[in-house]
């Protein structure tokens, strides 16, 4: 039977555990933002988090697992599935607020373009995971727009069909341009793509 004092250090060892990996995650996040997973080691996240490499492998055996627990926690903190039950208006709008506040978390951005780019290659461990969220996404906003066509509220010539996928590229294309050039409003630059969109 374990005593209140055991219990207490097991708490107690139970949160360090957790403020470590935390830790891990946070460091890995920047290290992956600025030189992509495959120009960042194990070795140098340690080192940055003033692990050894063993401790750091006692956490995450492998660096893959790293990184797909980074992008899960990023998740996690965005709220999982953020369109599910919006409607149509308020999923566009609901973008225009996340640039607006991806414009506050640059190493977050730097780290999606980098991988987003650097897993279109099918041998890396992040491949699937960006796969299915660009899908996800199209998904979501071709709903959205077939919404908005059938309710007679998008402009002409505006094809619900290509839309989705255009406004991606758009958000994509954006956040690069932002990245070199902070003067770049991207909440703005979408707000008034979709300003034109709809009638």
């Amino acid at each position: 039977m374990a005593t209140r004092g055991g219990g207490r250090q097991g708490r107690e060892l139970s949160d360090r555990g957790a403020e470590t990996r935390a830790l891990i995650l946070d460091t890995a996040l920047a290290a992956f933002a600025e030189s992509g997973f495959r120009g960042t080691s194990v070795r140098e996240i340690a080192a940055r988090c003033g692990l050894t490499h063993p401790a750091l492998l006692y956490h995450f055996p492998a660096k893959s697992d790293l990184l797909m627990a980074v992008l899960t926690r990023r998740d996690e903190a965005d709220g999982g599935d953020a369109f599910e039950g919006l409607e149509a208006r308020e999923m566009l709008a609901h973008l225009v607020a996340t640039a607006r506040h991806n414009a506050t978390q640059r190493g977050v951005v730097e780290l999606y373009a980098t991988l987003s780019a650097e897993a279109a290659s099918p041998g890396h461990p992040a491949h699937t995971y960006f796969q299915r969220r660009y899908a996800s996404l199209v998904v979501h906003l071709t709903r959205a727009y077939r919404d908005l066509a059938r309710a007679g509220a998008l402009a002409p010539r505006v094809d619900p069909e290509a839309a989705p996928r255009q406004l991606v590229a758009l958000m994509d294309g954006l956040q690069v341009q932002w990245l070199l050039d902070p003067e770049v409003d991207m909440a703005a630059a979408i707000e008034a793509h979709l300003r034109a969109q709809l009638a």
